[in-house]
């Protein structure tokens, strides 16, 4: 069975052969531990990929602190401080509403947020060429393409007095970021994905950042759009969010969203398998924080059996996503590939 079969069918519920993982190192923990975490790579291909060890010149990486800026297509401007690890935006371009009738957006069926321009010929022959080598292929939104997006152009203050007042102004600039939304996704529609990742951050450590009531009326009509689009070239659609989102899993569902991925520990295993087992494939993101960076081997296996258990099955629906950043140490992730080893073909 192909990678791309296994994961389909996991995702399916349609009895796959083993669990789908995927792991990511960030540059920030590279820089910090170098050829130590290389070598914990090299060692699980089957979780990282081909990485080419020796591949990164560290050197030009001093410490890993820096001060860097850049300019988003969209008219912010992200400042980085570390290396490896996201920015913060600074200069909201409509943080007046007196800005929105002379705003442009860029034109996504062209311009990437950071990065330059799209090449869809490209991308498509690369999805094909995925495809016939049984590989999944997948595109996606950039992260924080619709809640995030409306904080970075509108700052997080007026965003909130925004719904909470019910801004008429704030309909019209949705309406303007999903056109670009859509025409992103409709270009991977086209390259005939397999998924279609829209990731998003709505949750903080114990709530969401906005009410259930908030989500309906301003972020769950953009994901419809989405998600029917999706449905009408057959390709699953998935939704990551960091933090709390048990109050909206339900709606995440009902919207038609056919991959969850929640954090773990944060939303509670028991609260995920209560409400999404069995229902939706959860694309589970592992602790980062509060187990696996403390490189306890115990701990560790007792939190990936645990989560196995409770939320896996013979029929699929369950997979992993584990994301390493400092102070992450490289025997804690060793420790963790090595629970995915002995347990992601636990229910096969």
């Amino acid at each position: 069975m192909t990678q791309r079969e296994n994961y389909l069918r996991n995702a399916t519920f349609n009895s796959p052969e083993r669990i789908p993982i995927i792991a990511n190192v960030s540059l920030a923990s590279l820089i910090q531990y170098k050829d130590e975490m290389e070598k914990v790579m090299v060692k699980y291909p089957e979780y990282f990929g081909d990485f080419v060890p020796g591949s990164i010149d560290y050197s030009q990486y001093g410490d890993g602190y820096c001060s860097l800026s850049e300019k988003d297509a969209w008219g912010y401007t992200w400042n980085y401080s570390v290396h490896g690890l996201e920015g913060f935006v600074t200069d909201h371009p409509l943080d007046s509403w007196d800005k929105l009738d002379t705003y442009t957006p860029p034109d996504s069926n062209i311009w990437r947020d950071r990065g330059g321009k799209y090449d869809w010929d490209k991308i498509k022959e690369t999805m094909r060429k995925r495809r016939e080598s049984g590989i999944l292929t997948a595109g996606g939104l950039v992260h924080g393409f619709l809640f995030l997006r409306l904080q970075y152009l509108r700052g997080f203050e007026n965003l909130m007095y925004d719904m909470y007042d019910e801004e008429p102004k704030l309909f019209e600039l949705i309406e303007m970021i999903d056109r670009e939304n859509l025409k992103i996704v409709k270009n991977y529609c086209n390259a005939k994905v397999d998924v279609m990742e829209i990731p998003e951050d709505l949750g903080a450590e114990h709530s969401m950042v906005i009410s259930r009531e908030m989500f309906h009326k301003y972020i769950e009509p953009s994901y419809r759009k989405i998600t029917s689009l999706c449905k009408e070239h057959n390709i699953l659609t998935m939704i990551h969010s960091d933090g709390y989102i048990v109050d909206i899993l339900e709606d995440l569902m009902a919207v038609g969203m056919d991959i969850i991925n929640p954090q773990d520990l944060v939303n509670g295993v028991d609260n995920l398998k209560r409400i999404l087992k069995g229902k939706v494939c959860i694309r589970l993101d592992v602790d980062r924080s509060k187990i696996t960076p403390r490189a306890n081997r115990n701990e560790i296996f007792e939190l990936i059996e645990y989560e196995v258990k409770e939320l896996g099955s013979p029929k699929g629906g369950l997979e992993f996503i584990y994301g390493v950043y400092p102070p992450t140490p490289p025997d804690a992730v060793a420790y963790v590939c090595e629970a995915f080893k002995k347990y992601e073909r636990y229910w096969f």
